[in-house]
Formats: C-alpha cells, structure tokens, sequence
C-alpha cells in the first residue's frame, strides 16, 4: 500500500509540472491577462497563484513519495 501511494504522489507531481506551466502560458496570452494600459489583471494574479501554489504541491507530493519510500 505504501509503494501505491508513492505512485500516487508521484503521479499527482508530474501532472502538476506538466499541466499547470502549459496552461498558465495560455492564461498569459489571453486579453483578459492584462488592461489597457498593459499591467497585470487581477484575471491574471489569480491564475499565477494557482500556478505557484500547484507547483508547491508538486514539490510536496514528490518529498512525500521519497519519504514514504525511504522510511
């Protein structure tokens, strides 16, 4: 059950590397990313929280997996 869980983590890490970069790419390009005059949006802050906290988790997913597997 442990080795499962490892993957798990594991798995839920790689998904967020790949997937959350790639959409956050789009986010960037979308109009509402940025007003008239060019700053950032409120659109767009939000949807780099969510990137940084998604890679947090991925971080914390994979120390978790390591653990589970070394302890």
């Amino acid at each position: 059950m442990i080795v499962f869980a490892a993957i798990v983590l594991f798995v839920n890490a790689l998904f967020n590397v790949i997937a959350w970069p790639r959409f956050y790419k789009r986010v960037a390009a979308d109009p509402r990313a940025r007003d008239g005059a060019g700053a950032p949006t409120r659109f767009l802050r939000v949807h780099a929280a969510l990137l940084a906290i998604a890679l947090l988790l991925a971080l914390a997913s994979l120390v978790a997996g390591v653990l589970l597997l070394v302890g």
